[in-house]
């Protein structure tokens, strides 16, 4: 059930203020209308695995850019520096949105995982809290797997960002024909970079998919 559009607005709003209490009282509103942690946890997983490939997609179109500079021997040098610039920026914005996608999953999965610890008390039946208790442990593994090959994925990036910014830096100081020369030597190794961010990304979004089908299948089951 959707919340409407203005509660949806605040609570947003209170969660990316970064303070603890707000993502609780997030989930509690969006509890009342009907959408618990499991489901936000889906949705969020969703969200970083799109956020994850249109990462992987800017880095590689960043690689074929970069590529390009390095090869150039006209005039109009700035507009390269602005080109390459405004690639560094693309790369670095989505990095960030990678990151806070990863953050959101976290917070809502360690409140799911404690409410559900909680509830496995409130069972009088023992064999009803078992098949409670292994899927609290099947959703948890499933979920440390897909969080590792995220946060694997991310550390990926950071130093491919790294070699963009110092080269950005060094075309800024050094608008001239030998600073874009230079860049050759650095293709190769942005090159190795970027296809290991690039598999291990694809690893990730995999991972996603697996746990979002993971969770679907289970909701069917209960």
């Amino acid at each position: 059930m959707k919340l409407p559009t203005l509660l949806l607005a605040c609570v947003v709003a209170g969660a990316l203020s970064g303070l603890c209490g707000c993502s609780s009282m997030e989930y509690a509103v969006r509890e009342k209308f009907g959408q618990h942690k499991r489901e936000i946890l889906v949705d969020r997983v969703g969200d970083a695995k799109e956020s994850q490939e249109a990462a992987k997609t800017q880095f590689v179109e960043a690689l074929v850019k970069f590529k390009a500079v390095t090869g150039y021997r006209g005039g109009e040098l700035e507009a390269k520096y602005d080109e390459i610039k405004a690639t560094y920026d693309a790369c670095t914005a989505r990095a960030g949105d990678v990151s806070e996608r990863i953050a959101a999953i976290e917070d809502v999965a360690g409140a799911l995982f404690k409410e559900w610890e909680a509830e496995l008390e409130q069972y009088s039946s023992a064999s009803l809290r078992q098949v409670s208790e292994r899927q609290l442990a099947q959703t948890r593994g499933g979920y440390q797997k897909l969080l590792t090959a995220m946060r694997t994925a991310e550390s990926r990036m950071k130093p491919v960002l790294a070699t963009f910014k110092d080269q950005v830096l060094f075309l800024k100081h050094n608008l001239n024909a030998q600073a874009i020369a230079s860049l050759e030597g650095v293709s190769a190794e942005l090159q190795g970079d970027i296809d290991v961010l690039v598999r291990d990304m694809q690893i990730a979004i995999d991972g996603a998919t697996r746990f979002i089908e993971q969770m679907q299948a289970q909701q069917k089951t209960n």
